[in-house]
């Protein structure tokens, strides 16, 4: 498998507008390259008998029983609004208005 050269390196750090100094890219470039030789090496196993997946973890829903509980009161509900007409929260229009 290619590896990356230290151009390639600061291409993509200049693509991602990463502003890194040339430890950083050094330190990156090993790191990349260490990236690349993992999966060169995943990529070797066999796995033709292997069915594929999108999940790797079996997924449980955990549900609760829907039951309605009182709300709070209308006054507290709004205390903290900045501003209120009756029983509604007003808020600035941001869509349309003439």
């Amino acid at each position: 498998m290619a590896t990356l050269s230290r151009a390639d390196v600061e291409h993509v750090a200049h693509l991602a507008r990463l502003g890194l100094t040339d430890e950083e890219l050094g330190r990156l470039e090993g790191q990349l390259n260490h990236i690349l030789d993992q999966y060169e090496i995943l990529a070797a196993l066999p796995t033709d008998e292997i069915a594929p997946t999108a999940q790797t973890i079996e997924l449980e829903n955990i549900l609760r029983a829907d039951v309605t509980t009182p709300s709070l009161p209308v006054d507290e509900a709004l205390a903290g609004a900045p501003d209120r007409a009756r029983d509604l929260f007003v808020v600035p229009q941001i869509i349309g208005g003439d």
